[in-house]
């Protein structure tokens, strides 16, 4: 081949890569310049397969946030790059929106091209994808292209309403505070800075305090100095938002200082008081600190030594004669000596005289001069002979007397208090008439033993028996002056009595219950617990229209619901309470009876919907401290569980409130509500009451303490029992917490006028076992204090009645009595008009309207676009649990209206149940513009 033929092939190979090169730039630019055209991916490959280098991104595009209405640039530089184009969401960037420009690095010498583009709000709105609005860079050069990272471009915001404000806080000191803040919602996600009293808080400068927890403020030590108002502060590149102030107060509990030193006994002659005190200053209670607990100043009783004044003995023989005519005799103050302050004899301790009736001679002469100190001396010996001789009959006559006194006394013993003795110091003071007291003999209003406010049924009293009962509590009169001048300075009036256990074991004395494991038996206390037969059942006949049954005096009820019962059909209905000893409680399971066992029937009645029976109980319902279950029995008499009071269940529905339970039931039977305890927090409440009579001898008195469930059927009990024994209520009762920590309850008397009253010695505390009282299942347990006046003169009687559980509540009754003989006849205090009322029929047994109850069913029973449904209805009436139940029932409002009768029998009051419906007329009144068809659904009471 020729150097021409070269030349010419060469410049041919050259001119089609010119070519090739030319066409690829032309069609390049012409998609570029449509706008619409694409690279070919292809192309691009191809392009990239051509050794050498490819560009390099010095800068590639960042994440930006649209602040407000202001565009953001986004920012692409590479070399070495011929051109360099943007693409965001999948498609081309037009090039009219590219700002370009090239310039000479200075250092390495290589050409830089730089490109940005602006990216506006209405673009990031306009986007809908499944991904943020995004974009990359692609850098061209003759050997191929390179691609940026993607770079999201979103509109910032943040939201003004915080999703958690702070909560203020009040905690003592050295305990940890903990403030919650979430901050509001927004692009990007705020930044939560703390601010105490408007200034910074930083955990960096103080290694108590965390901010980096979830938003969170945690300070693991509180101090005095951590006290103020903190204030969550949320920050983004849009804005800042305060949430609310949150107050924290951190305060200190009151502590006692040391006690001081007993101070002297307050008398120096015989029984008196030492105290001692502290302040509660240690530390002292600071920005709402509680108190200190206890007693401030503390008292023992002290017996200060009586003086004893000293008493001569007998004088000793004489002695011979002496020398000088005289002879002597001694005697000692030893009869006894003087002890304790008390005095010394008076008088000489020698004695001399002369001993030859002055015919003694000195030096052959007669002594007459000696008769006349002889003569002396004899007056003085007779003159103390006499006193020494009243003396000794001073002291025979006071111990005679006071023999005498000890013969014509049968409980000759002194009686202290037992707080004294026990080391808890309390004085007792003897107190007077109260004035406007309830309790007293001539107030108009007497206190109501028989059944609380809370206790749904009504509780009355069939006949006179029952009202001598009641009658007004006998006069609290001032005791005679005379006791009181007796007792010296009114301040020292204080009276003890001494605690101790009962002289027989609890389980064999007759006044306790006695408790094998967990099963009760009674043992009749000297007849008392042989009860009347009283009547605790009712009947009625029911049809379709409905009604109620009421147990008097027992806190049970059974309403059946209009068109519960069969259009044209009737039943004879009953409900029953069981007296028989309960089996419903497990062993097993420490399961206890909280309120009677209640049987309805009859056994084969059919009805549409369900009947709600309400039963007292005597629980503080806790779903921590107690596992509450309804139980049924079965036609072998077991008894099977048919729900958990805090599990759903379709079967039937259980509603409790605090003293009472409401129940929706289906079907017939017997039925019982009992309780596991789940900690020993659990807590069963006892009903105290005292009562008192005369016993066979005019001067003994009976004093018995009730500890009862606080039920009124229970409570029931203890009246027919009192009631047959001529018992009369000497306080009103109350209520005990009574724990189930396993400890024992105490029952002391105290502030006895000793000295009007007697009480047989160790008497004055008697205790119940845990068992007895914690599975007494409704049975009455009492215990009895027998008191004996010293004269039949005496005609009042005031004491307390302490009645606590070990380590646990405590109550005071006070007794203040008349226990004359002829006490004359009152009115009962407790008189009820409906009290042979125990059962309705129609529509005098409801307090809904059966025309309102039909509306209100027929608007909420079907789902509308309102939202009006039984659902909110359940809602609005407080009952938003087990839901299921009522979902299953052909009228769900029907079954929700029975529940709150049953629940509102007592009060007859509509004003909850029409503001609850005014309540749901507001909601949809707001929510949905009112149309002439929504004025059918109001309701008027």
């Amino acid at each position: 081949m020729t150097e021409r033929n070269r030349i010419e092939m060469g410049t041919t190979v050259k001119g089609r890569r010119r070519f090739l090169v030319i066409i690829l730039a032309l069609a390049l630019c012409a998609t570029i310049v449509s706008g619409r055209g694409t690279v070919s991916d292809a192309l691009a490959d191809s392009l990239s397969s051509v050794g050498g280098t490819l560009p390099h991104f010095l800068q590639e595009p960042e994440d930006a946030y649209i602040i407000k209405n202001n565009p953001i640039k986004l920012r692409c530089r590479a070399t070495p790059a011929l051109q360099i184009f943007f693409k965001c969401n999948g498609e081309w960037v037009h090039q009219n929106q590219h700002t370009s420009q090239e310039y000479m690095d200075q250092n390495t010498g290589l050409k830089i091209r730089e490109v940005t583009i602006n990216v506006t709000r209405q673009q990031v709105e306009d986007f809908h994808g499944p991904e943020d609005y995004w974009c990359l860079c692609v850098a061209w050069s003759h050997l191929g292209t390179s691609k940026s990272r993607k770079a999201t471009v979103r509109i910032a915001y943040l939201r003004k309403n915080f999703e958690q404000d702070p909560q203020g806080k009040e905690v003592p000191i050295k305990g940890m505070i903990v403030l919650h803040c979430r901050p509001p919602e927004g692009v990007p996600m705020a930044e939560v800075e703390w601010l105490k009293n408007e200034e910074l808080v930083s955990s960096f400068e103080d290694d108590n305090i965390d901010t980096r927890a979830d938003h969170n403020l945690i300070i693991n030590e509180a101090r005095l100095s951590d006290s103020g108002n903190y204030t969550c502060l949320a920050t983004n590149v849009v804005a800042k938002r305060r949430s609310a102030t949150a107050t924290v107060v951190v305060f200190v509990n009151g502590g006692w200082s040391l006690w001081t030193e007993w101070s002297p006994c307050s008398v120096n002659c015989g029984r008196g008081i030492q105290k001692r005190s502290r302040t509660c200053t240690n530390p002292a209670p600071l920005n709402g600190g509680a108190f200190c607990e206890g007693m401030s100043v503390q008292k023992i009783t002290c017996s200060a030594l009586c003086p004893v004044d000293g008493v001569w003995e007998e004088w000793s023989e004489w002695t011979m004669c002496s020398a000088q005519c005289e002879r002597q005799r001694w005697r000692e103050c030893n009869a006894p000596p003087p002890r304790h302050r008390g005095k010394v004899c008076e008088g000489e301790g020698q004695s001399t005289e002369n001993c030859t009736g002055g015919l003694c001679t000195q030096n052959g002469k007669l002594m007459h001069d000696v008769k006349p100190q002889s003569m002396e001396n004899s007056i003085d010996v007779a003159l103390y002979s006499g006193l020494a001789a009243g003396v000794i009959a001073v002291v025979v006559l006071i111990v005679a007397i006071t023999l005498y006194r000890k013969s014509q006394s049968e409980y000759g013993v002194d009686v202290i208090d037992s707080s004294a003795l026990a080391g808890g110091f309390q004085s007792f003071n003897f107190k007077t008439t109260r004035q406007g007291n309830p309790l007293l003999l001539n107030s108009s209003m007497q206190p109501d033993i028989t059944v609380n406010q809370t206790f749904s049924s009504p509780i009355c009293f069939q006949d006179s028996i029952d009202k001598e009962l009641f009658d007004p509590l006998p006069d609290k009169a001032k005791v005679q002056s005379s006791f009181v001048v007796s007792l010296g300075v009114a301040d020292r009036a204080e009276y003890h009595v001494k605690s101790h256990p009962e002289t027989l074991p609890a389980n064999l004395h007759p006044n306790y219950s006695t408790v094998e494991g967990k099963k009760t038996t009674m043992i009749a206390p000297n007849g008392i617990h042989t009860l009347r037969k009283t009547q605790f059942k009712t009947s009625a006949v029911f049809g379709h229209l409905g009604g109620r049954l009421v147990i008097p005096n027992a806190g049970v009820s059974l309403l059946v619901p209009h068109g519960a019962i069969a259009d044209d059909t009737s039943w004879e209905m009953y409900m029953l309470i069981n007296q028989e000893e309960s089996s419903s409680q497990s062993e097993e399971r420490c399961e206890i009876l909280l309120g009677p066992e209640i049987t309805y029937g009859p056994p084969g009645l059919n009805l549409s919907c369900p009947v709600a029976m309400t039963i007292a109980h005597c629980a503080e319902v806790s779903a921590e401290n107690w596992n509450i279950k309804l139980k049924r029995q079965t036609k072998d008499n077991k008894w099977e569980e048919i729900m958990s009071v805090d599990n759903e269940s379709t079967s039937c529905y259980c509603l409790m409130d605090s003293h009472s339970c409401h129940l929706l039931l289906d079907q017939p039977g017997c039925y019982a509500l009992v309780g596991e305890p789940i900690t020993d927090a659990a807590i069963k409440r006892l009903r105290i009451a005292v009562f008192g009579s005369m016993e066979a001898s005019s001067m003994d008195y009976s004093l018995r303490v009730h500890c009862v469930d606080d039920t009124p059927h229970a409570f029931q009990r203890v009246v027919t029992a009192e009631t047959s024994r001529g018992g009369q209520l000497l306080e009103e009762p109350k209520m005990l917490f009574f724990k189930g920590n396993c400890l024992s309850l105490q029952v002391s008397i105290q502030d006895i006028p000793q000295f009007l009253w007697s009480i047989k010695p160790f008497t004055t505390c008697q205790e119940f076992s845990f068992t007895q009282l914690w599975y007494s299942n409704q049975q009455p347990v009492h215990c009895a204090f027998s008191l004996q006046r010293h004269s039949a003169s005496t005609t009042q009687l005031s004491c307390k009645i302490s009645v606590r559980q070990v380590k646990g509540h405590e109550q005071i009754l006070q007794v203040y009595t008349s226990v004359g003989e002829n006490e004359k006849e009152m009115v009962p205090f407790f008189m009820q008009a409906d009290c042979t009322v125990t059962s309705q029929t129609g529509a005098k047994a409801f307090k809904i309207p059966l025309s309102i109850r039909q509306r209100i069913c027929t608007t909420f029973d079907t789902a509308n676009a309102k939202g009006k449904d039984w659902q909110l209805l359940a809602q609005k009436l407080h009952i938003q649990r087990n839901l299921s139940y009522f979902n299953k029932q052909k009228s769900p409002s029907a079954v929700i209206l029975s529940l709150w009768e049953a629940r509102h029998q007592d009060s007859g009051d509509l004003d909850s149940l029409a503001s609850a419906l005014e309540e749901i007329g507001k909601i949809h009144c707001k929510s949905l513009p009112q149309s002439p068809d929504d004025k059918e659904t109001d309701f008027t009471f």
